[in-house]
């Protein structure tokens, strides 16, 4: 699963379906379930460490659960993320993405805009692929005063359109949008040239990635845009099936789910 890959299923209007991924059992069962692309997410600090952000996350941690998911995989790509502050300085942000990569991540995923902008762009100009993230920003959280939908406002949609524009011309190859008004969304998707993979952002997106452990309804919180696919199914490899073909037949997520 390419880069091209996913550019061609943006043009054929075929939905991207993405899922996070931290160890080598759930990353197998994703893969052969038709997962496109697991995201090993800064979110296991949370989920796997039971911290109340993902700030404390390292290095260290995404090297090693990227190794485990990538030995996994025969088809899906990986996204890993760069975790807090790993990428304060563009030459930083280079050594700590080829950590990645030979971990075995396919593309790193960075936070933020235009604070950014110099590390996307030295990351990419090294022909390893980078997937941008606005919207909500999980190592911001502090700074955006909690979990809150963003760009609710006329400013700062604008300002979220403008940064993933930016973003695209930097040299970003995606973009994960979280926690926007799906009308935004719509609007953000429909002007990029790049895939663009929501969460919490409604259905027009190119495609959707949760947090696998929020899908399987195993975390203390069930959020609106999210839905437990383990519901009435047999088994976790099931509900992963469920997922892409909910992802896949546009029936996920649906008007209920996304946010205005």
């Amino acid at each position: 699963m390419t880069i091209a890959t996913l550019k061609k299923m943006q043009a054929d209007g075929e939905k991207i379906a993405c899922l996070t991924a931290y160890d080598a059992s759930f990353a197998s069962l994703q893969d052969a379930a038709g997962v496109d692309v697991l995201l090993v997410g800064d979110s296991l600090g949370m989920v796997l460490h039971g911290d109340d952000t993902t700030l404390a996350v390292t290095m260290t941690d995404m090297i090693y659960h990227t190794r485990w998911v990538s030995r996994a995989c025969r088809r899906a790509g990986i996204i890993s993320d760069m975790p807090y502050q790993s990428y304060t300085t563009a030459t930083q942000a280079l050594e700590n993405a080829k950590r990645l990569v030979n971990a075995g991540a396919d593309m790193v995923k960075l936070e933020g805009g235009a604070t950014i902008r110099a590390a996307v762009k030295q990351i990419a100009q090294h022909d390893i692929p980078v997937c941008g993230h606005l919207g909500l920003l999980p190592q911001s959280i502090h700074e955006m005063g909690g979990y809150r939908v963003q760009a609710r406002t006329k400013a700062t949609a604008g300002t979220l359109k403008q940064e993933a524009m930016m973003l695209q011309q930097s040299g970003a190859s995606c973009l994960v949008l979280e926690c926007v008004p799906a009308r935004v969304a719509a609007e953000v998707t429909a002007t990029l040239n790049m895939p663009v993979i929501g969460i919490g952002a409604g259905p027009d997106c190119d495609g959707q990635v949760l947090v696998v452990y929020d899908m399987l309804g195993i975390t203390r919180r069930q959020f609106k845009f999210s839905r437990n696919f383990l519901i009435g199914k047999d088994s976790i490899a099931d509900a992963f099936k469920d997922y892409v073909a909910a992802v896949k037949n546009k029936s996920f997520p649906t008007a209920a789910e996304s946010y205005t």
